[in-house]
């Protein structure tokens, strides 16, 4: 499976630089996890410096430590998961529909999206 499609590049171009912006006014561009284990990132904006560091909310199996930073595709890409799977991403999370606000509010409450 293609992690970052055409149409994902795109939807991280148009949101372009965060830094500037309030959770409310940033939206999640896609969702990855982990298959077998803990793990998901809601990624928000691509590094220009470094295409290959993303902005994320992540959380690695407690809600009480989720959290905003970056995370490295390559390194992602790179885990070595049970039976040979690696990093997805999820197909049905919409491109940019969800505010980053609203994401963290449902995950830190225990609620899936």
């Amino acid at each position: 499976m293609k992690i970052i499609t055409k149409e994902i590049q795109t939807a991280f171009d148009k949101q372009g630089d965060t830094s500037d912006k309030c959770a409310d006014a940033i939206y999640v561009v896609c969702k990855l996890f982990n298959p077998v284990g803990a793990g998901t990132w809601y990624l928000y904006e691509q590094m220009k410096d470094n295409p290959d560091i993303y902005w994320c909310f992540a959380t690695l199996g407690d809600i009480d430590l989720a959290e905003l930073g970056t995370v490295s595709m390559s390194e992602l890409m790179s885990a070595r998961l049970p039976f040979g799977l690696s990093i997805e991403r999820d197909m049905q999370f919409p491109i940019l529909k969800h505010k980053l606000s609203d994401v963290m509010t449902i995950i830190k409450r225990g609620d899936h999206i």
